[in-house]
């Protein structure tokens, strides 16, 4: 893909963009992830296909992380070979975000949350990137060892840096995005977002309060895995396709989550998307829109396709208090 890149005129037209928490910044309602299909095994030229039609269809978040691969760096030297060949023009359009917290590299200063780890990490990841800052450095989950105020501190002087312009926190639970947000308003860094898992079958941002909290707090929320890794689509009403995840790889999902059980409702939610005139994909992403608690949701593709198709989402996020019902109904057996 030698061609030159010139994004769409149009690519404003049809996403929606919402403000994230209190803050300046807004997120697409749909952001493109890199946790998948961007490694070192993956096809470039896919990629490099994807971002672009993502792009155009007003898609303006990366969302990245340290470890994203496989190998661990490949997504981020995948993403910044892409950015540097098609959207160096379209940097100030871009929110690029990346993460620290899992692990990354051998010893003891390779995981979890001290400022050791968190300072090399924003500095491998630029390097990688091919940036001089991200738009948002996340936490990338909470870590019981290291004092909060450590954590925190090292965001803040990240951002207080210019190597990110803002803060945020992934996988924190309510108790701890409290107590983190407070330390970062006395430091004078808010923390604007919580990326967490959200779907039509994992309510955990509804049961253990982060959902409310956040949105308490003046913090947006960004859903990952929404269509909770694969089962709110179509493709296992009838059988496992050779292609699928389940398949390729079982490190995210394994073929004992095909339940009868979860098929019934798999097959009666697919019924109820249809009715609305979408796919089951289409709806499971609209549902976690349906209100203004969560900023955005993150997307993963294995082509080009898959986005412009999720994207027609933003045109459909109302959902009638029968249709929520029965939601709720089929899939909180």
């Amino acid at each position: 893909m030698g061609d030159l890149y010139l994004a769409s005129e149009k690519r404003y037209e049809k996403m929606t963009y919402n403000r994230v928490g209190k803050s300046g910044l807004k997120f697409p309602a749909v952001s493109l992830g890199f946790w998948h299909n961007f490694g070192s095994k993956d096809n470039y030229d896919n990629m490099k296909a994807m971002c672009r039609k993502a792009f155009d269809l007003g898609i303006t978040q990366f969302d990245l992380a340290n470890n994203y691969g496989p190998v661990y760096g490949s997504a981020e030297e995948n993403a910044g070979r892409i950015l540097q060949e098609d959207f160096r023009p379209y940097r100030d359009e871009l929110v690029i975000t990346s993460k620290a917290g899992y692990d990354m590299w051998p010893g003891p200063y390779g995981d979890w949350g001290s400022k050791k780890y968190l300072t090399a990490s924003i500095d491998q990841s630029l390097s990688r990137l091919q940036l001089e800052y991200v738009d948002i450095f996340y936490h990338h989950r909470m870590d019981p060892e290291t004092p909060l105020e450590e954590t925190m501190e090292a965001l803040a002087s990240i951002v207080h840096s210019g190597k990110a312009l803002y803060a945020g926190i992934s996988n924190y639970n309510e108790e701890y995005t409290r107590k983190a947000a407070a330390i970062m308003k006395e430091l004078h860094c808010p923390l604007i977002v919580n990326q967490r898992r959200y779907s039509i079958f994992d309510r955990t941002i509804e049961e253990d309060g982060v959902k409310k909290g956040c949105k308490e707090i003046g913090m947006g929320i960004i859903a990952f895995s929404p269509l909770a890794q694969g089962l709110l689509t179509d493709k296992y009403l009838h059988g496992i396709p050779s292609d699928s995840r389940i398949a390729r790889d079982h490190r995210f999902l394994k073929e004992s989550a095909l339940t009868p059980e979860r098929l019934h409702q798999i097959d009666e939610l697919n019924h109820l998307a249809l009715e609305r005139g979408q796919t089951l994909a289409q709806m499971a992403l609209s549902w976690i829109l349906k209100d203004d608690e969560v900023a955005s949701v993150l997307i993963g593709a294995s082509r080009p396709e898959q986005i412009e198709e999720n994207i027609s989402i933003v045109d459909h996020l109302d959902f009638t208090e029968e249709e929520i019902r029965k939601i709720d109904e089929i899939s909180l057996k």
